[in-house]
């Protein structure tokens, strides 16, 4: 009987958590996503060119993904909740005092902020799910919190574009709005969130310090098989943040859309999604392997950033949308994690899911930028799209050389 109430408690702890977590990517990426359609009225607002734009997203991811290894560092070390209560607190702050921001450089100083502070997620929460999700459901249930990725940026979007347009209110209103649920997911997880290694424990601490933080990620990039799910999530991420961050502002200015149209369709990548993020994790966790799944998914994403600037009808870009969004970053993202969950010791998992977010996201640093820059240089932001598609080859390449055993070793 105790059995059966330990067990049901702790059903009901990882099912409590993973809808936690999905509720704080949905604010992560809705963040993100309210700047996308606005990039119009900040350029205006501030007098600069698309290359000053992209580098506006690129300055946030900067600060995003410098906080990725520290946090998981700190996360190992002193406790994986306070990480993560302390980061969305002080996310929620700077995202709101953008409303403030009269000038561009205290605009960027805050925005950065807002970044820094989103850099604190990543690492202790896909630590913190992946010890409290059965193993059996862990892709299956990585999945379902990065969902919340999907919703994020769709919420972002029509957020942004709704209030802006419709309400014609300031560009900067999406900012403070989007704070308020920041808030109520901080809360939450400081409530509900429980620590299930205790990092002052004696075996955890002496586990953790037989060898050096530096050993730890040298450890880590020893290991063929994370060094090469490291490569190729850069390689996702970057095409996925040029379509996220220029998409709707592609589809204004080469497709001649209005502003709501081209949210609308740009937020098919993030619905379909989650279609894609829940079948393919399933598909990866009853064939107890990641590389099939993976080569299955990447090449698809390279025909359907090819085919986003192809496309010449309204209906077959529809169709090349729901495709990427079926099987681009987000719903790779789940398989890969499990990937390195795979191949990463317990006491150094915060860190090694740190590193990485932070090589992945790196990607998101250049993809913004360069994307407006080649948009600058060569007058179309076509050829943007035709380099990510051969960034993404390059991940194809580097999942080739992943070698797994047997599923269930």
């Amino acid at each position: 009987m105790q059995t059966k109430l330990a067990s049901s408690q702790s059903n009901s702890y990882w099912l409590k958590i993973v809808i936690i977590f999905f509720c704080g990517w949905v604010c992560i990426y809705a963040g993100r996503s309210v700047f996308s359609p606005i990039i119009g009225e900040i350029k205006a607002a501030y007098g600069i060119d698309n290359a000053q734009a992209g580098g506006i997203m690129s300055l946030f991811f900067l600060a995003y993904t410098v906080f990725q290894i520290p946090s998981g560092i700190l996360g190992d070390k002193m406790g994986r909740k306070k990480v993560l209560v302390t980061g969305f607190l002080l996310y929620a702050i700077f995202i709101t005092a953008i409303f403030f921001a009269n000038q561009f450089a205290v605009f960027i100083l805050l925005w950065m902020l807002a970044g820094a502070a989103q850099g604190t997620y990543y690492g202790p929460q896909y630590a913190l799910s992946t010890e409290a999700i059965p193993k059996k459901w862990i892709t299956l249930g990585s999945a379902v919190i990065g969902s919340g990725m999907s919703f994020g940026i769709a919420l972002g979007y029509s957020l942004s574009s709704v209030m802006t347009n419709q309400f014609n209110l300031s560009w900067k209103m999406p900012f403070v709005v989007v704070a308020i649920p920041i808030l109520l997911v901080a809360i939450a997880m400081w409530v509900c969130v429980k620590e299930q290694i205790n990092p002052r424990s004696a075996d955890y601490e002496e586990d953790a310090n037989r060898s050096s933080t530096w050993q730890q990620i040298t450890a880590l990039f020893k290991n063929r098989n994370l060094v090469l799910a490291y490569i190729t999530i850069f390689c996702s991420i970057y095409g996925f943040f040029v379509i996220i961050t220029w998409l709707p502002n592609y589809l204004e200015a080469e497709r001649n859309m209005d502003k709501i149209e081209a949210a609308n369709l740009a937020s098919i990548v993030p619905w379909i999604s989650i279609l894609g993020t829940l079948l393919c994790s399933y598909v990866s966790d009853k064939l107890g392997r990641r590389k099939p799944v993976v080569l299955f998914m990447l090449p698809l994403s390279l025909v359907a950033i090819f085919a986003i600037v192809y496309s010449n009808s309204y209906t077959v870009l529809v169709l090349v949308l729901v495709l990427y969004g079926f099987i681009g970053k987000i719903s790779l993202n789940p398989v890969l994690i499990a990937l390195v969950a795979d191949n990463v010791p317990k006491t150094s998992m915060s860190t090694a899911f740190s590193l990485y977010n932070c090589i992945g996201m790196s990607a998101s640093i250049c993809a913004p930028y360069i994307t407006g820059l080649i948009s600058d240089k060569s007058g179309s932001l076509n050829n943007g799209f035709y380099f990510a598609a051969f960034i993404t080859i390059v991940g194809i390449v580097a999942m080739l050389f992943v070698k797994e055993g047997p599923p269930g070793h």
